[in-house]
C-alpha cells in the first residue's frame, strides 16, 4: 500500500494526523524507561503492556529493529483550558478507538505489524498482571513511552508537529509496517 492511500486509510478512522516513519529514527531511551519506574501512571508492574511486564530495553529494542518503515498517527483535541481533564479523556478515548479500528483494517495489508499506541493496552477492563498470563497477548499492545521512546523526539524526526499550541492536545501513536 503507498503512502497516499495509507494516509486516507488512517484519516478515515479518525486520525488528525499522519505521517511517514522511518525506524531508524526512533531511539529506545534508557530515561524514559526510568519514568515509567517512577509509577507516576500507577501502571508499572500492573499491566503487561507497560514496564516490566512489556519485557527489557533489549527486547524492545530487537523487536523495533525488525521494521524499517511505519507510520505515525494523532489525534490532536480541543480543550477548554490546561486543566481540562474531560477534554484529555474524551481525546484519548477517541485515539484509542481509531487506534483499535485501524488496527484491524491494516492487519489485511500488514500481518505482521506492530502496533504500539498512546498510553497503556485497554483491550481488558482488568489485566492479569502480575498473577496471570496476558488474555490476549497477540492483541495487547504497549505505549511508546513503554518502549523507550521519547514521543516528542520522534515526531520531530518525522517531521509531525508534537505541539499544537494552548487549548490542544495530541495523542501520537505508530504502526511498524512490514
Amino acid at each position: 500500500m503507498n503512502f497516499k492511500d495509507l494516509k486516507q486509510l488512517c484519516l478515515s478512522h479518525g486520525f488528525t494526523n499522519v505521517a511517514p516513519l522511518a525506524c531508524d529514527t526512533i531511539e529506545l531511551k534508557p530515561e524514559v524507561r526510568q519514568m515509567c519506574a517512577s509509577d507516576s501512571c500507577h501502571k508499572y508492574n500492573k499491566c503487561w503492556s507497560c514496564p516490566p511486564g512489556c519485557g527489557t530495553l533489549e527486547e524492545c529494542e530487537q523487536r523495533v529493529r525488525k521494521y524499517k518503515l511505519g507510520i505515525l498517527v494523532q489525534t490532536v483535541g480541543q480543550l477548554e483550558d490546561s486543566m481540562d481533564g474531560e477534554g484529555m479523556m474524551r481525546a484519548e478515548v477517541m485515539h484509542k478507538a481509531s487506534f483499535y479500528s485501524l488496527e484491524k483494517d491494516l492487519r489485511k495489508f500488514y500481518p505482521n505489524m506492530l502496533p504500539i499506541g498512546a498510553g497503556c493496552c485497554t483491550k481488558c477492563k482488568t489485566c492479569t498482571c502480575p498473577d496471570a498470563p496476558c488474555r490476549f497477548p497477540d492483541q495487547a499492545f504497549s505505549s511508546m513511552e513503554a518502549y523507550g521512546m521519547l514521543v516528542m523526539q520522534v515526531c520531530q524526526a518525522n517531521h509531525l508537529d508534537y505541539y499544537y499550541g494552548p487549548g490542544k492536545i495530541a495523542y501520537t501513536s505508530c504502526y511498524l509496517l512490514k
